[in-house]
């Protein structure tokens, strides 16, 4: 085993990769464990007033974030493949993303702690597979995406920007909100 350090400074375990992994997707997938283990053991230890709370600017409840992010995965993983299989991204806007969460929040308004937590644990167990997957090549596969206003964008970027960063991103917020 190899050690990192994480954002804290403390050392963080890294498995090996498994035979044939791309060490790159390999620590792509580390990264967004360790991210939706972050916000798992956060979001585990709140009061139920703070999982009902909202979060500034945003105006959801923490658990309905918590839920967002769980739910997303997929989503982002089909993102991710659709670049690394060289297909580009059309249609696909910001504002469709902010209809998609918007309706979301409605949908999940009474997000149990114990259904989330479980949902945000098997879904980012399921996406760190995923990318275990993916070979250098499409990691580094470059595609036009319509999200990005049709920048040609890799893979991995956009492994980096939604799937493993989304969990720390949210974490952040929460505890911006909470003030902790």
């Amino acid at each position: 085993m190899s050690s990192v350090a994480s954002h804290d400074s403390a050392a963080v375990s890294v498995a090996s990769p498994e035979r044939g992994t791309s060490l790159r997707a390999q620590a792509l997938a580390d990264r967004l464990i360790q991210g939706g283990d972050a916000l798992a053991a956060f979001a585990s230890g709140l009061s139920d007033a703070e999982w009902q709370t909202r979060l500034q600017k945003d105006g959801r409840k923490i658990g309905v974030v918590v839920h967002h992010v769980a739910s997303v995965y997929p989503v982002e993983m089909e993102l991710a493949r659709a670049v690394a299989s060289g297909h580009p991204v059309t249609g696909l806007t910001p504002a469709d993303i902010d209809q998609m969460n918007a309706r979301h929040a409605v949908e999940h308004d009474n997000a149990t702690r114990e259904a989330t937590l479980n949902l945000l644990r098997r879904n980012s167990a399921d996406a760190a597979a995923a990318i275990r997957t993916l070979s250098d090549d499409e990691l580094d596969r470059a595609v036009l995406v319509s999200l990005y206003s049709y920048a040609p964008l890799t893979c991995q970027f956009v492994l980096e920007d939604h799937a493993v960063r989304h969990s720390y991103h949210h974490l952040a917020r929460i505890r911006a909100t909470l003030g902790r």
